[in-house]
């Protein structure tokens, strides 16, 4: 399902003045992203700003990009908390979603559970869902993280085909390497690590920097794809300091803050993140270069 899948985009969740989900706004978000290369959406991920929204709006959140992308991408519709019971509730239910393709479940949050405690949680979702579960690793975020041998060992799971993968380029050279058998894909979720990571045979990158560089990120897989590594590696250094200065600040707020000077949305998040100041706006701009 993941094949000539490169660029999915971990879409950001718009606000509106009274703090709740901006529909309009997120419709904006969602035809921008098409007409610059996305081809497939993490909804309602960490940068859709997951942790501050209730289970209501998630629900709500993926009916409605559901309805109003259809097939045009894929979908990847986030189940994950720490929480198991809960996260097989929402698999379930998200599942159960018209054009969902996919379920993402995360490394458990500050519970702090061994490797076997993480193979049980995803092993129960990947059971539960009826969607196929990509799982998704970010110790940096969740204080702990699966070992390249729980990996593997969790692609055997017959409804588990995909990660995304937060550590390191040779994290994800040993994941590749070693789930060549199974019908596993793995994205990197640094947009820096693009080139690093596809080069190795990953599936492509699930981005933040998408909602900025969509057309840049386009032709990266499309040089790689034709083999001009030149090319390739003049786009992947023009990108990379832009895509960590989209970190220089809590995301998303600075791509909320990007995205509200072309007019798609307002440039506000949910506490406890804050949207970027003035100021703040003004070391952003300099950072990417506007």
């Amino acid at each position: 399902m993941y094949e000539n899948i490169n660029l999915i985009t971990a879409i950001i969740t718009p606000f509106d003045e009274n703090n709740e989900i901006d529909y309009s706004a997120l419709k904006q978000v969602i035809d921008h992203l098409l007409k610059h290369g996305t081809q497939g959406l993490v909804i309602a991920g960490t940068t859709g700003e997951s942790p501050t929204l209730t289970h209501t709006e998630k629900l709500s959140l993926t009916q409605y990009i559901a309805d109003y992308v259809g097939d045009k991408v894929l979908l990847i519709a986030n189940a994950g908390t720490n929480n198991t019971a809960e996260s097989i509730k929402s698999a379930r239910e998200l599942s159960a979603i018209a054009h969902v393709d996919a379920i993402l479940a995360v490394t458990p949050y500050y519970n702090k559970p061994s490797q076997n405690g993480m193979i049980a949680h995803f092993t129960a979702i990947a059971d539960a869902a009826t969607k196929p579960v990509m799982l998704y690793n970010i110790p940096g975020r969740s204080a702990v993280g699966l070992t390249v041998d729980s990996v593997v060992q969790l692609a055997q799971h017959t409804n588990i085909n995909a990660i995304k993968e937060t550590t390191s380029a040779e994290f994800i050279g040993a994941e590749i390497e070693r789930t060549q058998t199974a019908d596993f894909a793995v994205y990197t979720g640094e947009d820096a690590q693009t080139l690093a990571a596809y080069a190795q045979g990953g599936a492509g990158t699930i981005s933040v920097a998408s909602h900025l560089y969509g057309d840049e990120m386009t032709a990266l897989f499309a040089a790689m794809n034709m083999n001009d590594w030149r090319e390739a590696g003049r786009l992947q250094r023009y990108l990379t300091p832009r895509m960590n200065a989209l970190f220089a600040f809590p995301s998303p707020a600075p791509v909320k803050a990007k995205l509200s000077k072309k007019g798609l949305v307002k440039n506000l998040a949910r506490l406890p993140i804050l949207p970027l100041t003035q100021q703040e706006q003004q070391t952003l701009d300099g950072l990417l270069g506007d």
